[in-house]
């Protein structure tokens, strides 16, 4: 991004010849290097040959918005594709080239004579990427050191901390290192709003008085997910907690079916029944917007799934006193053993294998995430361990 966009000075110049038909839409776009701060002078131009021939097959626009009126201002524009002009390159245009040249030297000449479409493509997409290495070197190693010297390397280290804090805190729920009871760690709060947590009272109204039978028919038919088919058969006689948890256990199971999908095509992707809060942070808090085929979708990408998961876990902490069993749950979730784990710890859960229960799938080999206090040191998981050593 540009620090001082208002600092950036451009030239245009434009072909004398008037009266030619061509000639006199030839345009040539100049950013001069500034000799105090030796940044490198970018030339771009809308006739050679590294134009694209796409840009003849449409138009572009500049909208300018006026933020009081809410008017938009529409003016022609041109695409301009702005290359590094090196120290010793006088023009544009290829020069002969001298008796000393190199094999690859001669071969583009002979491309930009004689050459193919495909050729002459690839052959301007590789000057393009060619900036003089000793050039950006030199630029990148000074820039470098003004930082450092501005800033110190401690402040440095300070601020990429902060920014994987920040990146963490994106995908994970909000963790209260401070609390002084598991419930305050991930707030039940920070997972369903007071609001969100209303409208779940309708459609949990058939897990509150599900019976026997029904549960043993959804089982059979795997209209659930096993997570929830089994705590169903543990509800509270309590009217209160039973309805607290049939309200948490239909929130999750709409949790999981909703990480199945891949690109979201519907306004209320989880059916009628869903209430429209609910399918509104759905949408807004586990979904990512891509551009495809002319129109924005929303997306569950691997970061979504990633957040999808971890909400899962805090939620299923909740629901079973702060100790829940991940082979369960990754199982539903349909994710490998590893990122589960990863997950959990990245959560700070304290992770050890117990029996699971009888009738579930590998019920020998569960691993059970347990949220105790005080919370455990976060380690760096054992990929970034590696990479460190590679580097």
């Amino acid at each position: 991004p540009l620090r001082r966009p208002g600092s950036l000075r451009f030239a245009v110049y434009r072909n004398r010849d008037a009266a030619h038909p061509r000639r006199k839409h030839r345009r040539i776009l100049v950013r001069a290097r500034q000799a105090e701060t030796e940044r490198l002078s970018y030339v771009g131009d809308n006739f050679s040959s590294g134009v694209m021939a796409s840009d003849a097959l449409c138009r572009y626009f500049v909208g300018v918005l006026d933020k009081d009126s809410g008017q938009m201002e529409v003016y022609n524009a041109e695409i301009f594709n702005m290359q590094p002009l090196l120290a010793g390159r006088k023009t544009l245009y290829v020069t002969p080239a001298p008796v000393s040249a190199s094999f690859r030297e001669k071969m583009d000449l002979c491309i930009e004579a004689f050459g193919t479409s495909k050729q002459k493509r690839a052959l301007n997409s590789r000057r393009m990427n060619a900036v003089g290495s000793d050039t950006l070197n030199t630029a990148v190693t000074k820039a470098a050191a003004d930082i450092i010297d501005a800033k110190g390397v401690a402040a440095l280290i300070q601020d990429v901390a902060q920014d994987d804090v920040q990146n963490v805190s994106t995908i994970l729920p909000l963790c209260n290192e401070d609390a002084d009871k598991p419930e305050d760690v991930y707030k039940f709060e920070d997972i369903l709003s007071p609001a969100e947590y209303e409208a779940l009272q309708a459609p949990a109204a058939a897990f509150v008085n599900i019976t026997a039978e029904e549960i043993a028919k959804k089982t059979e038919d795997k209209s659930h997910c096993s997570f929830v088919l089994e705590e169903l058969k543990f509800l509270p006689t309590d009217e209160k907690s039973r309805d607290h948890k049939a309200r948490c256990l239909w929130f999750l199971d709409t949790l999981i079916k909703f990480s199945y999908l891949k690109v979201i095509k519907k306004k209320y992707p989880m059916g009628p029944e869903c209430p429209h809060i609910i399918s509104r942070k759905l949408m807004k808090n586990f979904t990512s917007l891509t551009y495809n085929n002319g129109s924005v979708q929303n997306l569950i990408s691997a970061s979504m799934k990633t957040k999808i998961t971890a909400y899962v876990i805090a939620l299923a902490l909740h629901i079973n006193n702060f100790q829940t069993d991940l082979t369960v749950l990754q199982n539903d979730m349909k994710l490998q053993e590893s990122r589960m784990t990863d997950i959990a710890r990245a959560m700070r859960l304290k992770i050890s294998k117990v029996k699971g229960l009888l009738g579930l799938e590998n019920d020998h080999n569960h691993k059970l995430g347990t949220l105790s206090l005080p919370l455990p040191v976060q380690k760096a998981s054992g990929n970034q361990q590696k990479r460190k050593k590679m580097n």
